[in-house]
């Protein structure tokens, strides 16, 4: 198994940095949450970051079926819990393919979109832990 990295380091305030490879993400907290609000929170990646990867297994569905992709969205909604431990509760994920797409098609796309990378981590989760060093 290989080892992949993130690198997370504070900027200001509630503004951290993300290097993922070559690339650079923040995040931050919303104004009424004592952030500023220039990046999304770390729970929107999160939601974010399952809603692209359905989009990227239900694109490559798409494409590997000769079905143009433009027009492919996925609206992603979810839920904090009002209670401790904080936590997203639930989570909704609508998949709107490109116009004409053939309906015969929609429990396939489903298929393939439900066993994207990071749905198949919610269900089955990973070990987590969290040191400090």
């Amino acid at each position: 198994m290989s080892v992949n990295m993130v690198e997370v380091g504070h900027v200001d305030a509630d503004v951290y940095d993300i290097r993922v490879r070559d690339h650079l993400l923040s995040v931050d907290q919303p104004v009424e949450a004592g952030g500023s609000d220039k990046a999304p929170t770390p729970v929107e990646l999160f939601v974010a970051s399952l809603a692209s990867c359905v989009a990227f297994y239900a694109g490559r569905y798409l494409h590997r079926h000769g079905i143009d992709r433009t027009g492919l969205r996925v609206h992603a909604e979810y839920d904090l819990a009002t209670d401790r431990p904080a936590r997203v509760v639930s989570l909704r994920i609508t998949i709107r393919p490109p116009d004409g797409f053939p309906a015969e098609r929609v429990a396939a796309l489903t298929a393939v979109a439900a066993h994207c990378t990071v749905h198949n981590t919610l269900t089955v989760p990973p070990d987590v832990s969290i040191v400090v060093g």
